[in-house]
């Protein structure tokens, strides 16, 4: 077995990423305070072609060295905005038709494995904070909740990890395909 180049993996360019199909998700971080947490994210989120980053409350923003030091220049292909309000930025999704689900552990939740997206929706996925989760007043406004099922004594996951679980678990039961 031979490791793939670079060349062989055939990455397209900003310009060709920023026009290909794309996931339709789009990820609103929810006072995320690590700038290396948020460089993996812009990371993640360009592997999985997502829509676009929303950033709230206290998450940095680009340009900043922490970040770029885990994003690797994905905070150029990936489409970002910044919003204080994560209420503003609940809102102006659901005036959009997407489908707001906090990635979170709470009454009700269902489990990611459970969980069946459709191909027909738009889905805005919050991601929180390392110590407090998603805030409550993003929780008030959620549709669902969704939790990644976890079998240890801690009962937590970086925010990172659970970036990567739910957009895999997301673009393997979507079958997305660029």
């Amino acid at each position: 077995m031979r490791k793939l180049s670079m060349d062989d993996l055939n990455r397209p360019t900003i310009e060709e990423f920023q026009e290909q199909k794309k996931l339709p998700i789009t990820i609103i971080l929810d006072s995320i305070r690590s700038l290396h947490n948020v460089g993996s994210i812009f990371r993640t989120a360009d592997g999985f072609a997502v829509e676009k980053i929303i950033l709230c409350g206290i998450t940095g923003q680009p340009p900043h060295r922490e970040i770029e030091k885990t994003a690797l220049g994905a905070t150029n292909s990936i489409l970002w905005e910044y919003e204080k309000d994560i209420a503003e930025a609940i809102s102006s999704l659901k005036e959009k038709n997407y489908k707001v689900i906090a990635i979170e552990q709470a009454e009700n939740s269902q489990f990611l494995n459970n969980y069946s997206p459709s191909p027909d929706e738009k889905y805005a996925l919050i991601l929180g904070n390392e110590v407090h989760g998603v805030s409550n007043e993003a929780m008030e406004m959620i549709d669902e909740c969704l939790e990644i099922p976890q079998f240890g004594t801690k009962h937590s996951l970086n925010v990172v990890v659970s970036a990567g679980i739910v957009l895999w678990d997301f673009a393997s039961k979507l079958e997305f395909k660029v």
